[in-house]
């Protein structure tokens, strides 16, 4: 397959900005576990599960509804000093409002 033929990805959906002074947290129906047999954080909701990658449980950890977004990012950032956490994580939070996941 040559890159003539690769399918354009789908273009990214419109993701509204977050609320003023916007709080995170799980919605009711969803909790967040480790699997300690697969070593992998899941995102378990009613007849589905979510396995996460990368840092994404540690962003939804601080998902409390106590911390606002910037609480969120200022926490992150510095815990991974250099990371782009400014840009990532209300992006990411925004996907997971979308989904309903994060309320």
């Amino acid at each position: 397959m040559t890159t003539a033929d690769t399918p354009e990805a789908p273009p990214a959906p419109d993701i509204p900005p977050a609320p003023p002074g916007w709080r995170p947290a799980l919605t009711p129906a969803v909790s967040l576990r480790h699997d300690r047999v697969r070593d992998a954080d899941l995102l378990v909701l009613p007849e589905r599960v979510v396995v996460l990658r990368g840092s994404a449980a540690r962003i939804l950890r601080l998902c409390d509804g106590d911390r606002d977004l910037d609480a969120i990012v200022a926490e992150l950032m510095s815990r991974f000093p250099g990371a782009p956490v400014a840009e990532d994580v209300p992006a990411f939070l925004a996907r997971m409002r979308i989904e309903g996941w994060v309320r």
